[in-house]
Formats: structure tokens, C-alpha cells, sequence
């Protein structure tokens, strides 16, 4: 338990508690979120609808049964890419709402897959992929993100083809524009980017997404746009707003891609975004990754029933749940209800949002994803981290998420190779757990990585808390980025809970002076 505060309580007797602060905070969610699933949805080739019906769910079931205590469930800017791609490949022709019908059946199976993976103990699936091969992966949905919402952003009908094509008419489509859509749609843009410079702690407070709803909201209306392709479309009534599942394609190979790749994308967003949140919970609460992702799995396989799109725990919506005062995961409840109460009450004010205006925020959404920082912190940590993560960003950009992801691995292996790892090393780790008193010594014998770091880190979890661990290195080869970012995040926590952390062995070589780069230990891993 962490020295440094009182822990909120769970469960009934949390809400009892904390329903005031929860409240609050579920109300400054919904404000974020409500922009957000309206246009992921529409991104997604789904029926805007399906983005609220995503959350509603999260919030007001899930939240009763994930392994967290501040995540926000709800759709995520990073699935667009994978959910509008299995709907474009699982269409009857030009038919999207079949696309969307055959996906919704790819959801719950990919649901179902999260619900089995969590059972079996594997939410640590995350530490198998490297971290600059991930990263790359973000970073490419975030640039297909953007080379198809610019069009939208700007009132444009870009021609048909591939990513490639899409990126390269955005000249054609800047200067085609619609000019009353681009002017909602780039005074957005701008909004968001002002938005975190601004120093008032008043505006601060007003979320920057509804900023830009009630500008796009306003200018729609000061320039007569009252047509449907350039506003949202929901339907009159509630009962509308489900669809059902078609499992016809099931035995398809494109259902079993866009399958596969909305379970891999969805539980690595979500484990990834889980973790994030941990650390900034102001009570450093852990959270139980297995049980997250059986709750975001189940989650799934409910919303995919009725309509909505995947859920993860997204990080942007669980930062805002922290900064709006959250305590409990009856936050999450909150927003959900709010948002399922708005929605049933107020569903002309949904009608009059532009869709340029969403478009903005997803373009916002996919430059956090591909920004010039981002590639200038991956090479911070050095040269090969870079050329990994380009590459992979390339693979997926050329292919899709599931070839450009494993070529990505594939690479960073034959990457180990040339380094001198031995094949019997490169998936079996050697490492010897020595404790004595109240002393644990983890002693890496060999190269530890990526596609070996499994065992080492279950092993590493089961330490009892309270006690003192040294990393011993010295008998180590290759020691990968992987496995020195989890030695740290992990010794962080450790330390908060009492107990204390260190590392021991000196670098033969390092591959660039960042803490965490990748070192070499010894001269050989023969040992």
C-alpha cells in the first residue's frame, strides 16, 4: 500500500465515498469524449452512433469489472485504420453498411480471443513486441489517420486508391477545398494546437475538443450549412442506432485478418494505454492487466453485438479522468451514463455538428501518433531504434498492421542476430533468482530480449514486495531496450511500495548515451 495516501475505496462503499468527485469527473470525460466517438466512429466507416454505443458500454459495464481504477473504455483513434479497412475489405461491392455488419461479427470474435488471452495470464503480451516496432505501428495509424481526414477536414473528394495516393492529393485537396468546410475545419485544427500553449488556468479547464464543437457548431450555422454530407446523420429514434452482427464471412481468410488484427491492435493499444494510466493515478494503484483485458475483451464481444465499434483503455480520455478529480473507477460509470442520457435527450444537438469539425480532431489525434518529437525521441535512445522504427512505420504504410508489425519483429531479430546472439538464446532466456534474507539477487546470464523476456518478467512479478533486488547484468550479452525500459518502470513501482531497486555490471558497449539503450555486456554470450 503506498505510504503517501489514504486509498480510495472500491466497489459500493467507493461510491458512497467518492460519487461527487466521480461525478465531476465522469461529466469532464463525456465533454472529451463525446467529439471523439462521434468522429472515430465515422473514420472507422461505422455509423456515428456506433462511437457512443462503444463508451455507453465501457462506461456502464465495464468499468464494474476491468483491473483498473482511472482507465476511460471507449473506441480509439489508433483502431481507425484497422476497423475501416476490414470494413472496406469485408463489403459486398460498394456496400458498406454489409462491411460494417460482417465487421461487427470480426469484433466479437477478436472480443472473445481478449477474454481467453486474459484468462491465460496474458496481459503481459505487450513486453513481446519491441518497443520501437509499437511505437512504429502508432506512428503509421497515426499518419493514415491524417492522409484521409485532411480530405474530409477540407470539404474534398479525394480519387480513390491507395494510403500512398491519399497522401499524395492532399496539394489537389487543398486547393479544391469546399471554402466555408475547410474554414470550420482548419480553424479547428488551429484551436487544437493553440489550445495546450495558452497560459489562462480558466480556459485550461474548457476542454479543447468542446472548444472546437461549439466553433464548428456556430460557423455551420453562420454559413447556412444545413445539408447532410457536411453534418452529422443519426437516427430519429434510439432504437435505430442498433445493428446486428453477420457471421457469413466467417469462414473467409479477410474475416480472419480483420479479426486478427483488431485483437492484436486493440489489446496492445489497450495494455499499453492501461500501464500509461498506472502511472499517473495519484494513489500509484497497480492494475491487473489480465483482468483488463478479459473486461475490454468481453466489453467487445457486447458492443460488437449491438452495433459499436472495439474498445480499449485510452490513455487521452483516462489523463483527462485523472485531471478532472477521478478517485474511482465509478468515473468511467459516469461518463457512460452522462453520455447514454445526452444522446437519448439531446439528439438535435449531434445533428448540427460538422462533420469537418470531428475530421480536425482526428487529424490533431494522428499528429500526436507521427509528430517530428516523437522520431526525435526514438532516436535519442539510438540510431538502430530509428531505423527499426521507420521501418516498421514503412511496412505497415506499404502492407497493413498485421505484415508491417511482424516485419518489424522480424527485422529487430535479425537486428540481435548480427549482434552476436546465439539462436538457442533467442527465444529461451537463462537468468537465476538468488534470494537470501531480505536481499534478491536477478542475475541475467546471456542476451535478454524482447522475444525472450517472458519468463524473466512473470519471474520478476512474483518477488514479494518490501525487499531489496539487484539486477546483475555483468554475466549478460545483449541486454535490449525492451528489457531495460521494464527494469526501470518496474523498480519505480517497487520502490514506491517500500522496497528497493538497483543495477549492477558495466557496458562493454552502449548503442547511443541514452539510459535505456541497448548494451552489449560481454564479449560473448557463451557463457
Amino acid at each position: 500500500m503506498n505510504k503517501y495516501f489514504t486509498l480510495p475505496k472500491t466497489g459500493i462503499d467507493g461510491l458512497k465515498e467518492n460519487w461527487l468527485s466521480d461525478l465531476k469527473a465522469g461529466f469532464f470525460v463525456f465533454l472529451i469524449a463525446l467529439p471523439l466517438c462521434l468522429g472515430i466512429a465515422i473514420g472507422s466507416g461505422f455509423p456515428p452512433t456506433a462511437g457512443i454505443i462503444t463508451a455507453i458500454v465501457g462506461g456502464l459495464l465495464i468499468s464494474r469489472i476491468s483491473g483498473s481504477y482511472i482507465v476511460i473504455n471507449g473506441p480509439a483513434g489508433g483502431l481507425i485504420v484497422v476497423m475501416l479497412a476490414a470494413v472496406e475489405s469485408l463489403s459486398d461491392g460498394s456496400d458498406m453498411l454489409s462491411g460494417y455488419r460482417y465487421t461487427l461479427a470480426a469484433t466479437m470474435v477478436a472480443g472473445f480471443f481478449q477474454v481467453l488471452m486474459g484468462r491465460y495470464k496474458m496481459g503481459g503480451l505487450s513486453a513481446f513486441f519491441p518497443t520501437p516496432v509499437v511505437h512504429g505501428m502508432l506512428a503509421a495509424m497515426g499518419i493514415s489517420i491524417m492522409a484521409k481526414q485532411i480530405h474530409v477536414m477540407l470539404g474534398a473528394t479525394p480519387e480513390p486508391g491507395n494510403l500512398f495516393s491519399y497522401i499524395g492529393q492532399i496539394p489537389n485537396s487543398l486547393v479544391n477545398s469546399t471554402t466555408e468546410i475547410a474554414i470550420i475545419g482548419l480553424l479547428s485544427l488551429s484551436v487544437l494546437f493553440i489550445w495546450p500553449l495558452l497560459k489562462n488556468s480558466l480556459l485550461h479547464k474548457i476542454p479543447a475538443p468542446l472548444v472546437v464543437l461549439i466553433i464548428g457548431i456556430s460557423l455551420a450555422q453562420y454559413f447556412g450549412i444545413h445539408s447532410s454530407p457536411f453534418l452529422v446523420t443519426i437516427p430519429s429514434e434510439v432504437t435505430e442506432y442498433f445493428y446486428f452482427p453477420d457471421f457469413s464471412k466467417i469462414y473467409t481468410l479477410e474475416f480472419w485478418v480483420a479479426t486478427l488484427s483488431i485483437c492484436l491492435v486493440a489489446s496492445l493499444e489497450s495494455l499499453l494505454s492501461a500501464t500509461a494510466a498506472e502511472k499517473i493515478d495519484p494513489y500509484k494503484r497497480p492494475t491487473d492487466l489480465d483482468r483488463d483485458l478479459s473486461a475490454v475483451g468481453l466489453g467487445n464481444v457486447i458492443s460488437g453485438l449491438i452495433g459499436g465499434l472495439p474498445m480499449i483503455a485510452e490513455f487521452i480520455r483516462s489523463s483527462a479522468n485523472v485531471e478532472g478529480g477521478a478517485k474511482t473507477s465509478w468515473a468511467n460509470f459516469f461518463h457512460g451514463l452522462i453520455l447514454l442520457i445526452f444522446v437519448v435527450l439531446f439528439p438535435e444537438f449531434i445533428r448540427t455538428i460538422p462533420h469537418s469539425a470531428l475530421a480536425a480532431l482526428l487529424v490533431y489525434v494522428g499528429y500526436r501518433r507521427a509528430k517530428p518529437q516523437v522520431f526525435l525521441d526514438v532516436l535519442a535512445i539510438g540510431k538502430d531504434q530509428l531505423f527499426l522504427f521507420v521501418v516498421t512505420i514503412l511496412a505497415v504504410l506499404a502492407t497493413n498492421l498485421l505484415v508491417g508489425v511482424f516485419f518489424g519483429v522480424f527485422i529487430k531479430l535479425l537486428l540481435h542476430l548480427s549482434r552476436g546472439v546465439w539462436l538457442n538464446n533467442m527465444f529461451k532466456i537463462h537468468f537465476k533468482i538468488v534470494e537470501s534474507g531480505g536481499r534478491v539477487t536477478v542475475q541475467i546470464v546471456g542476451s535478454a530480449l524482447f522475444s525472450n523476456f517472458l519468463p524473466l518478467k512473470k519471474a520478476i512479478e512474483d518477488i514479494d514486495q518490501g525487499k531489496h533486488i539487484t539486477f546483475d547484468l555483468s554475466q549478460g550479452y545483449l541486454i535490449d531496450h525492451s528489457i531495460l525500459i521494464f527494469i526501470e518502470e518496474f523498480s519505480n513501482h517497487y520502490i514506491r511500495n517500500g522496497g528497493s531497486c538497483r543495477k549492477v555490471g558495466h557496458a562493454l558497449e552502449t548503442y547511443s548515451n541514452h539510459d535505456l539503450a541497448v548494451r552489449l555486456m560481454t564479449a560473448d554470450d557463451r557463457k
